[in-house]
Formats: C-alpha cells, sequence, structure tokens
C-alpha cells in the first residue's frame, strides 16, 4: 500500500489548467451555484468549529458581492468535491466572519490550522495562501518596473508595459530536509529562537547550479559538521510559509560523526529512540514531512510506533 501524501499535498485536487485562459468558463463559475471562495486576509485562512472539529470556512459565489474589497480578481485554484474553488484576498475579517451565522469562524495562521483540518481541505487552504502570496509579491514588474495586471485566472501576472510585456508565473523556493542518522541515532537541531526543548531535522534551501543530493551534504556538513555518507530521497511537501516546496531526504553518517553547532542553530545533537520515547526533545508538528521523516526512522526499528508512543513530545498537534 503506497504511503498517504503529506499534509498539504496530494493529487485530490484536479487544477483544470486548461481552462485559466476561458474567460468566458471562469466568469460562468463565478457565478455558479457548486463555486466555492476561499477568503484570505493577511496570510491567514478562514476555518469555523463544527460538532467534529475544525473545518474550512468557504464562501459561496452568492457570497461575493459582501466580501470586502477584493484586493483582486479570485484565483481560479481548480475542482474538488464537485466544486470549483476560487481563492480571494479579503481587506477585513469582519464583514467575511459574518457571512457564517453558527459556529466559531475566524482566520488563523495556516501553520498552526493546518494539522487540525481534514487533509484534503488543508491541501486546498494551502494552494490559495500560496497564489496570493505570490501575487501581492509581483504586483510590479521585476525587469521594467511597471506595474502588472492579472491573467490565466490569477496564474500569471503580465507586465503592462507594451516594450516589456513579460509573463510573471508563480515561484517556489526549494529547500531540502533531511533526518541523518548513524542507524541508532538521530541528528537534530534547534534554534536559539525555539522554545525550550524544540528540535527538528537539518533544513535549508537548494543554491543555483546545485543538486538535491549536493544541498542535502552541503546543508548537513554547513550546519551540523557531520558528513553525510549517503542520502535517499522520502516525500515532499508544499510548505507555504511563505513559498517554500520541502523536499524530504533520509542519510546515513558514520557513527563515530560528532556534531556541532553551526551559527544557525544554537545545538545539535543525536538522539535515540529511547529518550525520543521518554518526551525529550520535543519533536516537530505531526502534519510536517520533519515529523514523518522521524516517524519513518523511529518506526523502523520500534515495537511500538511514534503515532503511539504516549511519552514523545511534540510542539503541535495531531488532528483530533
Amino acid at each position: 500500500m503506497p504511503a498517504p501524501p503529506n499534509v498539504f499535498a496530494g493529487p485530490y485536487l484536479d487544477r483544470i489548467a486548461h481552462l485559466r485562459k476561458d474567460e468566458a468558463f471562469v466568469a460562468d463559475a463565478l457565478r455558479g451555484a457548486r463555486t466555492r471562495i476561499v477568503p484570505v486576509h493577511e496570510s491567514r485562512i478562514l476555518v469555523q468549529r463544527g460538532p467534529d472539529g475544525w473545518l474550512a470556512a468557504f464562501a459561496t459565489a452568492m457570497d461575493l458581492g459582501r466580501l470586502p474589497a477584493l484586493a483582486a480578481e479570485p484565483v481560479l485554484l481548480g475542482c474538488f468535491d464537485d466544486c470549483i474553488y476560487f481563492a480571494a484576498e479579503v481587506a477585513s475579517p469582519e464583514p467575511v466572519q459574518a457571512l457564517f451565522t453558527t459556529g466559531s469562524v475566524r482566520f488563523e495562521d495556516l501553520r498552526m490550522a493546518g494539522g487540525l483540518l481534514p487533509e484534503q481541505q488543508a491541501g486546498v487552504l494551502a494552494y490559495a495562501r500560496a497564489m496570493l502570496y505570490w501575487r501581492s509579491r509581483h504586483r510590479y514588474c521585476g525587469a521594467c518596473g511597471a506595474p502588472t495586471r492579472v491573467a490565466s485566472a490569477g496564474h500569471v501576472m503580465k507586465c503592462t508595459n507594451d516594450t516589456c510585456g513579460i509573463d510573471h508565473f508563480p515561484r517556489l523556493d526549494p529547500a531540502i530536509i533531511v533526518l541523518v542518522t548513524d542507524g541508532e541515532r538521530a541528528l537534530l537541531g534547534r534554534q536559539a529562537s525555539w522554545p525550550a526543548g524544540r528540535y527538528s531535522t537539518i533544513a535549508g534551501f537548494v543554491e543555483p547550479g546545485e543538486s538535491l543530493e549536493d544541498a542535502v551534504a552541503r546543508e548537513v556538513l554547513e550546519e551540523t559538521g557531520v558528513t553525510v555518507l549517503e542520502s535517499t530521497y522520502h516525500s515532499s511537501q508544499p510548505w507555504p510559509f511563505p513559498s517554500s516546496l520541502m523536499i524530504g531526504f533520509t542519510a546515513s553518517a558514520a557513527a563515530e560523526s560528532i556534531p556541532r553547532a553551526d551559527e544557525e542553530l544554537e545545538e545539535v545533537c543525536w538522539f535515540t529512540r529511547q529518550e525520543i520515547a521518554a518526551g525529550f526533545p520535543g519533536l516537530p508538528p505531526p502534519q510536517s514531512v520533519s515529523f514523518r521523516l522521524i516517524e519513518h526512522w523511529y518506526d523502523s526499528g520500534s515495537d511500538l510506533p511514534l503515532a503511539q508512543t504516549p511519552g514523545i513530545t511534540l510542539w503541535g498537534s495531531r488532528r483530533g
């Protein structure tokens, strides 16, 4: 059985990219009964408390006229759950929240709320947040400085200068994230700004002219002083905070490797499964690929899966 996708990922959404330039289709969709609007305010997404937990709060096409001062045309996201989804940036939260007369509705940070939502809804919200963040950063042409305009249902920002006319497309920042082990121990580090006890896997951005494998070896050596012997791809995760794609690896290091922290990390240590099971260190949020990398290694050498280990400490919440 294939492993489930990471949170914010998955093939459940049909992006209908072939219809983005069909202005008649987009106009009809924005009036349709099956249309759902993802409101985003200052990169925060709208959620509501239901009887079974937290859910995404979607507006309808009929609500569009009551949404406060859309910053620009809605972005076509695609089809999901027999509905067509658009993302819309709103100027103020109160009128949007007033559209919902039942339950607790509020704008939340997706980084914190994502693990509490149904995974497919979390993916749609992550996509919406990423697209609107990108659009807000490309209101002017990076080549000539002229204003840009929205095209292709929000997936292109086109320079309005006729002598330039460059099309700007959404961009991602690729970053590797890696769990290094010597078989029986996992290498985790912490930043000085994190709460006490919080540790995570090693991560860093891929540089120009660099392969993913080279980035793994470089980042681990730079941040920990440990030399990677071999690395293997595990899985990836959209991480729209603000616009990263986390590319997960596992890697092996020599058993005698002695880690040392650099200027980015306050501390780097080897941890055994027994230490993790006892509650130290605190592990990353379970919705992150970082947690999944640790889980993959932990479960390979433990009779009790990490997700069922009662003594572990998380700096995040499991859904439910």
